[in-house]
């Protein structure tokens, strides 16, 4: 017997955004983008942008020459085969040095996760060099904060309400592949706790919290692609969960209860 009640979720992605460059209002380029299309936003929707035009916007750039690499990096450098001005920038924006060889980092970022070489980026990073060097794309410094943004905006614009939520690519432990990550969200939940529902046959769950935004990150992740697809945003709608305010923060899990660390 089909559930009547079941919603499809449809993944729509948002073409025609730019390259954006430090600065630009990617609020508007966004909301541009989706009237370009012949789209708009209604109740429900949640908007999945990637981590990377969030960043460019904010000009979360460092040059490699601005960096001098401190001892603790140059150890590390040695041993993980990454140049050591990549290593500093890693330790900058880390908590904790957790493991490391030559293929990653991984460390406890200063946003609160764990990730493998601190979200830092060099792929589709492209801007004027100045002289000898590479330059770095750091993780935005409050994805909660620019999802917020962004959303206030763009519920200004479409008259309604929805949620944002800013993604990565992570790997996991013990998998491989990088899978979307959300690592900022505003109006749409990180985490639903259905503890005390009840499950298929009455039975009451006990420890079932889902990762609400990961799901929807992972979804929203195949529709954009990693490579060279020029989506870096997508439009979910039928999202099964209610809306409301949250943080990324709700989906950490503290120290003392961490067993993998």
């Amino acid at each position: 017997m089909k559930n009547k009640d079941a919603k499809p979720l449809v993944l729509i992605p948002i073409v025609g955004i730019p390259d954006i460059h430090p600065g630009d209002a990617l609020n508007m380029i966004i909301e541009r983008a989706i009237l370009d299309q012949g789209d708009e936003l209604i109740q429900g929707d949640i908007v999945v942008i990637t981590q990377k035009i969030v960043s460019k916007s904010e000009d979360r750039y460092v040059h490699s020459t601005s960096i001098i690499p401190s001892d603790a990096a140059k150890i590390i450098s040695a041993a993980s085969q990454k140049p050591p001005e990549l290593i500093e920038l890693i330790l900058q924006e880390s908590r904790a040095v957790l493991r490391y060889n030559d293929r990653a980092v991984i460390v406890e970022h200063k946003l609160g996760f764990v990730c493998a070489n601190a979200g830092i980026d060099r792929s589709n990073v492209m801007r004027e060099e100045i002289g000898e060097g590479d330059w770095y794309l750091l993780l935005p410094k409050n994805p909660d904060k620019s999802a917020a943004k962004i959303r206030e905006y763009l519920e200004k614009k479409f008259t309604t309400k929805i949620g944002v939520m800013i993604i990565d690519s992570h790997g996991r432990a013990w998998r491989y592949g990088t899978v979307g990550t959300a690592i900022g969200v505003s109006g749409a939940p990180a985490l639903v706790d259905l503890r005390g529902t009840p499950d298929l046959y009455g039975r009451e769950l006990k420890i079932t919290r889902v990762g609400v935004a990961d799901e929807l990150a992972g979804a929203a992740s195949l529709v954009m692609g990693q490579a060279a697809e020029k989506i870096p945003a997508v439009i979910a709608r039928g999202f099964p969960y209610a809306l409301r305010e949250a943080s990324i923060q709700e989906i950490l899990r503290s120290e003392d209860k961490d067993m993998f660390k």
